[in-house]
């Protein structure tokens, strides 16, 4: 079943354009696996630029630099003429366009008549912003019937503070049936693990890329490997090909 993933949080600097490369690259990892790309952030089209990925920018501007809605149709056509699985990078600034968007003209029941699933990934990022993103959760979850990935992305600091885990919270128990589960992204050293992550996304490459890079000495590329790794094993869990109610384990994925 062809999936669109939409990519969404309403507080900037989270992580949604990372989460969108690697979301793009698991599922190309298939063999003859084709996804579409689209870019709809106003402001920072950073995931335009990584470009060996062909993502596809969606001017959302009116000639008075303010955010038209119904540019929201044409991205909404090239999703349903797409014959491909579908990633959309949302920026924080049409977070609640989109939003209103998908709610109004009621998208997710026209996906199920079309035999089409869709599910949005959220981003939750812990210290200054963690109130923020879990907010950005709570309206997603409380707007759309769609199923939802928290995307816990502990760089910023660890997001769920104390002994609780997020299973634990209101918000996941209230939601349960509605989370197809939750990737965890590992605040490792940011001596190691975190600059050499820092220099692939801000060079804007794709893992495959930077195997193949001179620039990255063979160590930096198996810290590298190492989170790539981790991240698919717990992408396969999810069973992003199948209905939410079985949560079994996916096919292992070639590194």
């Amino acid at each position: 079943m062809k999936t669109v993933h939409f990519v969404m949080q309403g507080k900037g600097g989270v992580g949604k354009t990372f989460i969108s490369s690697i979301l793009t690259q698991y599922l190309q990892s298939s063999p003859d696996s084709r996804v579409a790309c689209f870019d709809t952030d106003p402001v920072n089209k950073s995931f335009s630029h990584i470009k060996a990925l062909n993502v596809s920018p969606v001017d959302l501007f009116t000639e008075h630099q303010l955010i038209d809605p119904g540019k929201f149709d044409v991205l909404m056509e090239q999703i349903l003429q797409s014959d491909t699985d579908v990633v959309v990078d949302n920026g924080a600034s049409s977070f609640v366009p989109l939003l209103s968007y998908l709610r109004e003209t009621k998208v997710s029941a026209l996906f199920d008549e079309l035999g089409l699933r869709a599910i949005i990934h959220v981003p939750l990022q812990g210290g200054a912003s963690e109130n923020d993103t879990l907010l950005g959760l709570a309206t997603i979850l409380d707007t759309l019937p769609i199923d939802v990935v928290p995307w816990i992305n502990n760089y910023g600091g660890k997001v769920i503070a104390g002994s609780k885990s997020f299973e634990e919270y209101g918000l996941y128990k209230k939601y349960k049936n509605r989370i197809r589960g939750v990737i965890s992204l590992e605040n490792r050293n940011p001596d190691t693990f975190g600059k050499d992550i820092r220099q692939m996304t801000s060079s804007h490459l794709t893992f495959d890329e930077v195997a193949q890079s001179t620039d990255f000495f063979i160590i930096n590329k198996q810290r590298i490997l190492i989170f790539k790794r981790g991240i698919y094993e717990q992408l396969d869990a999810l069973n992003l090909g199948e209905k939410n109610e079985s949560q079994n384990v996916g096919k292992e994925r070639q590194a």
